[in-house]
């Protein structure tokens, strides 16, 4: 996680509000009007955790054309699914 100071210029709830839709549209559980949901808390965090690796570490973002992990210098290129397979085992 990367943390400080942010510039209060750019806080806004629409960011917030684009990581909800992300979230949804990702992970069905998370969408309204469904009946796929975690019976477990625990499960539930290990959905969440793997939507958050993919999303950091595999997905190359259009408006970055890197990964956000690439872009805060935290890996020089794109992991595989594969990878993150091996991470979690």
């Amino acid at each position: 996680m990367i943390d400080g100071r942010p510039d209060e210029a750019h806080i806004s709830t629409s960011y917030v509000e684009q990581q909800n839709l992300t979230m949804g549209m990702h992970m069905r559980r998370f969408t309204r009007l469904t009946n796929t949901f975690s019976k477990k808390i625990e499960n539930q965090c290990h959905a969440i955790a793997l939507h958050f690796e993919y999303y950091n570490f595999c997905k190359v973002h259009k408006t970055l054309r890197v990964t956000p992990a690439m872009e805060a210098g935290l890996t020089s290129r794109p992991m595989s699914i594969q990878q993150v397979v091996k991470l979690t085992g």
